[in-house]
């Protein structure tokens, strides 16, 4: 899927020096490293307080430039053969999308040398859930995990007083919220279906089929759609960044929605009444990941950068930055009060084993997915 960055948790004046990265670059030349890491990142990534901190510590001068999606970014790095860049930050689920018959190893990313990687100080069980995720190219690790997020439930408890253990995808169609739910018509088929898939009405093995085959997703797609089709009553605002999401609520009037967590978060921020909380099907959840390209000049100075960012304290800045969550063993220590907090009470144990995945994506999932959300967008 083409995703866009979930908004910048106001962080646009921090990046605000940073360069976007032209359409075209020239290729480098080879040759022996010039204490320069080149790292092509989503625009809230890579702010100034983890450049200096980098820089200060290892001498090693970031180039930074910026992109606003995973098709920006994959299509400049074909563009260029692979050359360009020695640092990118793909959503896992995208990184097939980097495979070509022109590429070394067949893909425009470095086959990962684990053995310079302090890989012990990635969560075990997003660095195993890697390799299903779109991490691994015939059998080596292209991309490592480095942050995460969710899509689950936001709802104002004062209007809707449902309990943490009760919040349902479901919860969208309750009579009470009758024009006044929120979504973005690509994500909810995969909430309603999860909700769907739970009660039975619609089996799709935890919406997993929409992966299988053309045949399935359109079986699937199609049921679901029609679902929320039947129960349009209940549309308030459709979203499709995070000003939207948050301005369904603020301006809309929407009294639930599925969001991106940032939005319910900073909403939780402003008015204790909306609270964010991962749905009893399990939360939907992305991750985003760091890799090497393939063309790479700077390799050294790449893998430097990467066991930088791997750290506890580098982690926890990340988070801080941006509000999203790092990958990283033991980040959240070093994050604010306020981030542990509400990180604690949204992702308790039993919320971290029954996550989401967003898969790897295949050739037809996108394009059937769209032809839905039209559906759903015209109802």
């Amino acid at each position: 899927m083409s995703i866009t960055r979930r908004g910048l948790l106001g962080g646009t004046a921090a990046v605000a020096a940073t360069v976007a990265a032209p359409a075209v670059i020239t290729r480098p030349s080879f040759g022996q490293s010039s204490g320069t890491v080149r790292v092509y990142a989503w625009l809230d990534y890579i702010q100034p307080n983890i450049v200096e901190a980098f820089e200060s510590e290892t001498g090693i001068q970031v180039e930074l430039s910026t992109y606003g999606s995973n098709d920006e970014a994959m299509n400049t790095l074909q563009a260029n053969g692979g050359t360009g860049f020695d640092v990118i930050f793909p959503s896992i689920t995208n990184t097939p999308g980097y495979q070509s018959p022109d590429a070394p190893n067949g893909i425009y990313l470095t086959l990962l040398d684990m053995g310079r990687i302090n890989a012990e100080n990635i969560i075990p069980a997003f660095l195993r859930d890697s390799a299903s995720l779109g991490g691994v190219h015939n059998g080596e690790q292209v991309v490592l995990p480095f942050d995460w997020g969710t899509e689950g439930v936001t709802l104002n408890r004062a209007r809707l007083p449902i309990a943490d253990e009760d919040i349902s995808f479901g919860d969208l169609w309750r009579p009470e919220a009758e024009g006044a739910a929120a979504f973005r018509q690509k994500s909810v088929l995969i909430g309603t279906g999860l909700y769907l898939d739970a009660t039975g009405e619609v089996p799709s093995n935890r919406m997993l089929d929409v992966y299988r085959s053309e045949e399935e997703a359109r079986r699937v797609f199609g049921a679901v759609a029609q679902w929320i089709v039947e129960h349009r009553q209940n549309f308030g605002a459709f979203w499709n960044n995070a000003t939207e999401a948050t301005a369904a609520f603020n301006e809309a009037g929407c009294i639930i929605g599925q969001t991106w967590d940032t939005t319910g978060l900073l909403l939780n921020r402003e008015n204790p009444d909306f609270v964010y909380r991962a749905p009893r099907e399990g939360i939907i959840t992305w991750m985003d990941s760091v890799g090497i390209p393939s063309g790479a000049d700077n390799v050294d100075e790449a893998y430097a950068f990467i066991n930088f960012l791997l750290r506890p304290e580098i982690g926890g800045m990340f988070s801080n930055n941006t509000g999203y969550n790092s990958a990283v063993v033991g980040a959240a220590d070093y994050a604010s009060e306020e981030f542990a907090r509400q990180f604690n009470e949204v992702y308790r144990p039993d919320v971290l084993s029954n996550m989401w995945w967003w898969q790897a994506d295949t050739p037809f999932f996108a394009p059937l997915q769209n032809e839905f959300v039209e559906i759903i967008t015209s109802a």
